[in-house]
């Protein structure tokens, strides 16, 4: 057949078919751009790091700044898989949406989580969406006081404004794994503790702690009774070069307590850079019968935390820090601190795959220096018989390496890690009376003691449309030893203070989604602890509840706890019940009895005490919590929880078990958000399950009510007061020791009024 068209007419339809192409190319190539999703959690504005997306053939997990890079299709939906979070599928064109707006905002799925409760601290440096005021916000200068908002966590109190030591229901010490990032660690100097790993928690770089109850966290150490996992804040590149500032005020008027904190962040497409620093100062303060506390502190801290983008893949991080406390009362404890000088080193590296299985590698390094002086010059003591001050440093290193993988229904950690932990230091004894007057003499507190860790891990999770599943396991390798044993510490184990122990660890678990409403799940964990430092190579230090002087054990046992959790959980639009339900059967249990065959170094002991282990021992109890709202501004939360520990060997409670404890909150949101106000209600029943042969002391009941309010006058700027314990009540801890000296209990303070300003121009 004859063509009819003219030449002109064949020459339009390709240039029609050229422009169509080039339509469709630019239209296609427009579309295979990168673009980026940042993942937000929906109630607290916080970003969602860690979390590992499917969309189409694509996958990967979002990093430090809860990134994730997708080329959109306009068709697949995005699969976003996280432990708080769950599994959550969006459509194409939440995808889209949330692609022009640059960020996706994820509700928590209550119903998939472990026993593991998270708290947003505070806002991410550069974060650009708004955030509500958070009573977690107040200004802090030690991370344990800010552990007791947590639901089933206490904290031993040697001092009223420093050094507060969590106890995770009823697990304490060395039987919690606390950790900044992930493997970041401090030893206490002080065999008292006075400086806790609590204490060394640069608060003003932490953007939440994530606290998983019990040995179901294995990828971050030894959770034995507990993991605490301070995260600090993550990395922002920008385009163009951005710099950004915070500044917090705060000031209290029983103790004239003074809380300071700034920090500047650059960025730009490479690097950002976070400078910060804290100063936190606080004096003697009035309990509520009107008498005086020693109170004492005086606490700073400066650092820097650096992020460099090596690629759009990888990136490098640096983090360096020194806290320095000085002139710190502890008026429970036969010295007071003079100066803790402490350095924390940190440095990471991360690569992000796609294509892969593998999609996440991150590796740490760390180094931790304190050096701790502690003296009872400025004690008050009659007669003074010595002066005594106490000399030691303690060195903690290591390094963690982690693998994600992400599969089609499941993902997967692994990895491993070291740690060590060397401690040393002397007391020095200058005798003021009797015969030995003007002598002095020298007590090897640490000797030189020192843990190296070796363990590998790995946990799977398996989530489904109604359920999620998670295995976890590791196995450590431990060795201790002491460098400079004392002579006649030596002797008492016929020289052989070295010991080694493998420490395996297993948990399963699962949640299921029965109801669309009530979801219930059951966990199972199998951890083994080797004993601290403290524990095997104490030589004649009073470190307990009572008096008397502890001597380490280098042949204890190692601790193996078999626990179980059950989570059942209802929710509704207005309401939310959880309760959670545990027992842990522990066997030897490290305990200490007393040697009436050994003498004590100072004369104000009445004894000395040795560790041992107890063949059994429980923890059992549960945590119950009611959150209810009311319209769109007020909401109501109570909460319940409750431990009981028992030494099944002699049939006594065991020591430093809180009471049962209820707290109520009303919170109230006005002025389109911009005005908060919350009064809160706590009561502690009273404790009569104690320890008598360790010297406690059964604790009365007492009610606290507190007032605050938070006011936003600007985008920028905010105003926060508040008073603690309105109605004066006098009162003190279970967990708090007695005065040094006296049978009268540390009380806390007063009525107490705060005020604090804050400005934010990140």
């Amino acid at each position: 057949m004859k063509n009819t068209h003219s030449p002109f007419q064949r020459k339009r339809q390709k240039y029609v078919l050229l422009t169509s192409l080039l339509l469709l190319l630019c239209n296609w190539a427009g579309w295979a751009q990168t673009s980026s999703i940042r993942l937000i959690d929906q109630d607290t504005q916080s970003l969602i790091q860690n979390a590992g997306f499917q969309y189409g053939h694509q996958s990967g997990n979002s990093g430090e700044d809860g990134t994730i890079a997708i080329v959109p299709d306009q068709e697949s939906t995005l699969i976003i898989s996280h432990l708080q979070y769950g599994k959550q599928e969006f459509s194409a064109l939440i995808v889209a949406q949330a692609v022009k707006a640059g960020f996706l905002a994820i509700e928590t799925q209550t119903h998939l989580l472990q026993p593991v409760v998270y708290m947003q601290i505070h806002q991410s440096a550069g974060e650009k969406v708004s955030k509500d005021f958070q009573s977690a916000d107040i200004l802090e200068h030690d991370a344990g006081h800010l552990l007791d908002q947590f639901m089933g966590i206490a904290s031993i109190r040697k001092s009223g404004a420093y050094g507060f030591d969590p106890v995770i229901r009823g697990f304490k010490y060395d039987q919690v794994n606390l950790v900044i990032d992930g493997v970041q660690g401090a030893t206490a100097g002080c065999p008292n503790r006075m400086d806790p790993s609590s204490s060394q928690v640069p608060m003003n770089m932490i953007n939440q702690a994530e606290v998983v109850k019990g040995p179901y966290s294995l990828r971050y150490g030894n959770a034995f009774g507990g993991t605490v996992n301070f995260k600090s804040a993550g990395f922002e590149f920008t385009d163009k070069s951005k710099l950004g500032a915070r500044l917090s005020s705060s000031y209290e008027t029983n103790g004239a307590v003074s809380r300071n904190e700034a920090l500047v962040n650059y960025s730009n497409q490479l690097t950002n850079l976070k400078l910060f620093g804290s100063y936190a100062t606080g004096d003697d303060y009035q309990d509520g019968e009107g008498l005086t506390v020693p109170a004492n502190f005086n606490r700073r801290n400066v650092g820097g935390k650096l992020g460099f983008k090596l690629s759009d893949s990888q990136q490098l991080s640096a983090m360096v820090a020194n806290n320095h406390a000085e002139d710190v009362d502890f008026p429970t404890l036969p010295m007071d601190l003079r100066k803790d000088d402490t350095w924390l080193f940190n440095l990471g590296h991360q690569a992000q795959f796609s294509g892969h299985s593998l999609n996440n590698w991150e590796t740490r390094l760390y180094a931790t220096k304190v050096h701790h002086v502690m003296d009872n010059y400025d004690k008050v003591i009659s007669p003074r018989t010595v002066d005594a001050i106490t000399v030691a440093q303690t060195r903690n290193f290591g390094g963690r390496t982690e693998l994600q993988f992400n599969f089609a229904q499941s993902f997967l950690y692994a990895g491993a890690d070291v740690r060590v932990e060397k401690a040393e230091g002397e007391r020095q004894r200058t005798m003021l009376m009797g015969s030995n007057a003007g002598m002095t003499m020298t007590d090897n507190v640490w000797q030189d003691a020192q843990i190296s860790k070796s363990g590998v891990f790995a946990e799977y999770h398996l989530p489904g449309d109604s359920y999620q599943l998670v295995f976890s396991g590791r196995l450590e390798l431990n060795h201790a030893e002491a460098n400079n044993p004392d002579s006649n510490f030596a002797d008492l184990y016929d020289g052989d203070l070295k010991s080694d122990l493998v420490n395996p660890a297993f948990s399963l678990g699962g949640t299921r989604q029965i109801t669309n409403r009530f979801s219930a799940g059951l966990w199972f964990g199998l951890a083994q602890r080797s004993p601290g430092l403290a524990e095997r190579y104490i030589n004649y230090f009073p470190i307990g509840v009572d008096p008397y002087e502890l001597v380490g054990n280098p042949n204890l046992k190692a601790e193996t706890n078999k626990q179980i959790d059950l989570v059942l959980s209802w929710k509704s639009e207005q309401t939310n019940i959880n309760l959670n339900a545990f027992s842990a059967f522990i066997g030897n249990y490290i305990s200490s009895e007393i040697r009436e065959d050994l003498s004590p170094r100072m004369a104000s002991a009445p004894g000395v005490r040795q560790y041992i282990n107890i063949d059994q021992a429980l923890h059992s109890g549960f945590e119950l919590n009611w959150k209810q709202l009311f319209g769109q501004h007020l909401q109501q939360q109570s909460e319940l929880a409750y431990t009981y520990g028992k030494n099944k060997d002699s049939g006594e409670a065991l020591p430093e078990i809180p009471p049962m404890e209820f707290r109520y909150r009303l919170m109230g949101t006005f002025l389109q958000q911009r005005l908060q106000a919350e009064i809160s209600y706590r009561h502690s029943f009273k404790q009569d399950r104690i320890a008598e042969s360790y010297g406690e002391n059964e604790t009365p009941a007492f009610d606290v009510v507190d007032l605050k309010a938070s006011y936003r006058i600007t985008p920028a700027i905010s105003f926060r007061t508040g008073v603690n314990n309105l109605l004066d009540e006098a009162y003190y801890e279970h967990l708090s020791r007695n005065m040094n000296g006296s049978t009268r209990p540390l009380y806390s303070p007063g009525r107490n009024f705060y005020f604090a300003l804050a400005f934010n121009f990140l």
